[in-house]
């Protein structure tokens, strides 16, 4: 339909039957539609209860009940033109994903258990789960079922769930990665937000994806790939969950002929999980390195660069692009603008003994909390790509307009401020996301003279190549890193005397 909507312009709001897709692809297709001229609102989405509330508060309620097994597509443009083109173009990105996965003489199945159905045992070893979270356990439950490994992007699956899949998919001798895991690399094949990686002997297990895309494209840079890249979720070094899936993983990476070491990657686990997987690790024939976030051990380049020893290989330069120079004005802080979590922690862990309190919606410690209050003065790092942040909208690896506002806050508010952020590359991330950055960074070291340090997460091989990102970062005038641990350390050299 179309009708004036509550500000400018006119807006469609449709409900389609017999229609679905992941929340990943859809979420690109906001982004895409999104960026076009005269669209000023869009909302692509499952008719979950959230997404038709999240769509109710930007004006585009739609008619009559919805069903989660409906497609919803709500946009605002400001005339006629705008919205016509926007709806096309809505219309189009989703045939092209009906066409690309359709055969001449099957339907595509609807759930995992008749995907698997028929298929023998050994034409599948692994399904994925990207649904939303209150219906992902029993997709998973059905893989786990058929006898496959499964790997559940999705997230908001409550922890007793994960807790019941991970018992279920060790007493079949399968893994389950996740939930809320974005990123694996199996055998040689990315998932989720991988990067490309040359195949070698170091397997890692990772309770976090940014974490493991650092770990990975450092070993990459130093010459050593790895052999697999096994993300088991968020929460699976927390209490509730006990590293269920970080033991089976290592289990099965001990048993791998082509994996010679292994790096366990993680934000600060739970002390006594951290103690068994420890002790689990010391009784496999595989030497086990730990790469856990920790105030002792707060920096993921040092573990690898440890991992480089024990391979007796040498640890390289890491690639970088100076800024200029010259240091904060007086009375600087760190504000540290994050898409990935881990990344945050690991900034927080090395500034906090520099710089005292810092504060995060995401912080070290609960009193340190932000709460809403992103845009607080002080010593601040905001994971935007937190759980809260990114509800009915693209992680901020896809979609950056959440960050961009924030740079832009903070260069017209006027305190004097260091601006550290991370730019993570790879497969499902922004195609070129320093032509967006770049431009927001120049414009706030212009206004406000920020000194800008960017960590660089990425491969040359990568689709958006690691040095045009970092040349077009640099030209705007940041300083440019490969390994966030040092991106970090120059952030807290330039504020130096501001302190």
């Amino acid at each position: 339909m179309s009708a004036p909507g509550p500000g400018e312009g006119v807006s469609h709001v449709s409900l389609r039957s017999g229609v679905y897709a992941d929340s990943v692809r859809l979420m690109q297709v906001s982004r895409d539609v999104g960026a076009r001229d005269g669209v000023t609102a869009v909302l692509v989405a499952m008719a979950t209860p959230l997404n038709v509330e999240l769509a109710e508060g930007m004006g585009l309620a739609p008619e009559g009940a919805a069903s989660p097994d409906q497609l919803l597509i709500a946009v605002r443009a400001v005339d006629d033109d705008a919205l016509a083109a926007a709806v096309t173009a809505v219309d189009a990105a989703l045939s092209e994903r009906e066409r690309s996965r359709a055969t001449a003489d099957a339907q595509p199945a609807r759930t995992i258990g008749a995907g698997l159905d028929g298929l023998a045992p050994d034409g599948a070893a692994l399904a994925i789960v990207s649904v939303p979270g209150q219906y992902a356990a029993l997709e998973a439950a059905d893989a786990i079922a058929a006898g496959r490994s499964v790997l559940v992007f999705s997230d908001g699956v409550p922890v007793e769930q994960e807790v019941a899949l991970k018992r279920a998919a060790h007493e079949a001798g399968v893994l389950v990665m996740g939930p809320d895991c974005g990123t694996a690399i199996v055998s040689g094949v990315a998932l989720g937000f991988a990067n490309v990686v040359r195949p070698g002997p170091v397997g890692v297990v990772a309770a976090s994806g940014t974490g493991a895309q650092q770990v990975s494209c450092l070993l990459d840079a130093a010459g050593v790939g790895v052999s697999h890249v096994i993300g088991v979720g968020g929460r699976d070094l927390s209490e509730a969950v006990g590293g269920l899936a970080t033991l089976d993983a290592l289990a099965a990476l001990d048993a791998d002929p082509g994996t010679e070491r292994v790096l366990v990657v993680s934000k600060p686990p739970a002390p006594s999980v951290a103690e068994a997987v420890a002790r689990a690790a010391g009784g496999l024939a595989t030497p086990v390195r730990s790469a856990a976030l920790s105030p002792e051990t707060p920096d993921l380049t040092a573990a690898v660069e440890a991992l480089l020893a024990d391979l007796g290989r040498e640890v390289p330069r890491w690639p970088s692009r100076p800024g200029p120079d010259g240091a904060a004005p007086p009375g600087a802080v760190l504000k540290g603008f994050y898409s990935g979590g881990t990344l945050a922690d690991e900034a927080m862990l090395l500034a906090a003994p520099v710089l005292g309190d810092v504060r995060s919606n995401t912080p070290l410690r609960p009193e340190l909390d932000l709460g809403t209050d992103l845009s607080a003065p002080g010593h601040v790092v905001v994971d935007f790509g937190d759980d809260a942040l990114t509800v009915g909208r693209a992680h901020p690896m896809i979609d950056p307009t959440l960050r961009l506002e924030a740079i832009a806050r903070l260069a017209a508010s006027g305190e004097p401020a260091v601006l550290l952020l991370d730019v993570v590359l790879g497969y499902g991330a922004d195609a070129d996301p320093a032509a967006s950055l770049a431009p927001a960074l120049a414009a706030a070291r212009e206004k406000a003279q920020l000194p800008v340090v960017v960590a660089l997460v990425g491969t040359e091989a990568d689709p958006q190549g690691w040095s045009r990102q970092a040349d077009a970062l640099a030209a705007a005038g940041a300083a440019v890193f490969a390994s966030n641990a040092a991106a970090t350390r120059h952030a807290l050299d330039l504020l130096g005397d501001a302190r």
